[in-house]
C-alpha cells in the first residue's frame, strides 16, 4: 500500500515516501511494532496516510524551518520524534477493524474513531471536505485528500491521503 510507486524518495508531494521510509525504519529497529499490520494484508484497517507534501508541511511548521526534499524530511523527522514518538504519531493515523472508503466516511460524519495509538480522531464535514479532527489546538485540522483517497480500494485495507499529520496531543 505504502509503496506503490517504489522504495525511494523523489519530487511527488501526493505520495507517501516519507510514512514508507519511517515504517520501514520503525520496524527495522523495532519487528514487533504494531506497524507491521500495514504490511499484513489479510487484517481490516483504514490508513490516513500523510502524502509526502504533508510531512514536509508539518515537520517544517514543527521546526520552524524549510527542508527541501524528502530524505531531508525523513531526516528531520526522525531527528525530532525519534523511533518511540514518530511510531505513537504514525499508529494515530492508523484505524484497526475496519475499511472504511472515503463514502463510508463522508456518510458516517460526524464520527469518533479508535485509533491503534489509542486515541481517537473525530471525522467531520467541513465545507463539503472530509476533515480529521486531532486534539492538537495548535495544528490545523487534516483534509482528506479525495483524489487521494480509496487507495486499495477492495481490498481488507484501504487507505487515505490526508494534508497534514495528525496528532494525539
Amino acid at each position: 500500500m505504502l509503496a506503490a510507486d517504489g522504495h525511494h524518495f523523489d519530487k511527488n508531494p501526493r505520495d507517501f515516501d516519507v510514512v514508507d521510509k519511517l515504517v520501514t525504519r520503525i520496524l527495522a529497529g523495532k519487528p514487533d511494532s504494531k506497524l507491521a499490520i500495514l504490511a499484513d494484508g489479510s487484517r481490516r484497517l483504514t490508513a490516513f496516510l500523510p502524502t509526502d507534501g504533508a510531512m514536509r508541511r508539518s515537520i517544517s511548521d514543527i521546526n520552524d524551518q524549510p527542508y527541501g526534499s524528502e530524505r531531508a524530511v525523513f531526516r528531520g523527522i526522525w531527528k525530532t520524534a525519534g523511533l518511540e514518538g514518530t511510531e505513537r504519531v504514525l499508529l494515530y493515523h492508523l484505524v484497526r477493524g475496519k475499511t472504511l472508503t472515503y463514502k463510508q466516511l463522508r456518510n458516517a460524519a460526524p464520527i469518533n474513531l479508535t485509533t491503534m495509538q489509542g486515541g481517537s480522531v473525530r471525522v467531520r464535514i467541513t465545507s463539503g471536505n472530509v476533515m480529521l479532527h486531532d486534539h492538537n489546538p495548535d495544528s490545523p485540522n487534516s483534509r482528506v485528500f479525495h483524489a487521494v483517497a480509496n487507495i486499495n480500494k477492495g481490498n481488507r485495507q484501504i487507505a487515505h491521503g490526508i494534508a497534514w499529520i495528525i496528532s494525539p496531543d
